[in-house]
């Protein structure tokens, strides 16, 4: 390829990419808006959901403590009472 037709489409590249930069720039700008939003949506939405756990493991805890209570009263007397492996 001839040194000049590098340099001349070298220029015109260069050209295109200055014509548009304002164009990458607004739309680089409204990518970064919109990973904000979505990234405010997701923080609060996980908030939400870890308060709805937290209050449903709060509203159901006179069923599911003595229940653990029994399981693990259970888990140590068969590990009191269990022989220990031959190998």
């Amino acid at each position: 390829m001839k040194p000049f037709l590098k340099i001349f489409l070298l220029v015109l590249a260069v050209i295109v990419a200055v014509k548009l930069l304002p164009v990458a720039l607004v739309l680089a700008g409204v990518l970064a808006a919109v990973a904000v939003v979505v990234a405010a949506v997701g923080v609060s939405l996980t908030a939400g959901l870890l308060g709805a756990g937290l209050l449903l493991a709060l509203v159901l805890s006179p069923v599911w403590l003595p229940i653990m209570a029994l399981v693990g009263i259970v888990a140590l007397c068969k590990k009191v009472t269990a022989k220990p492996a031959v190998a």
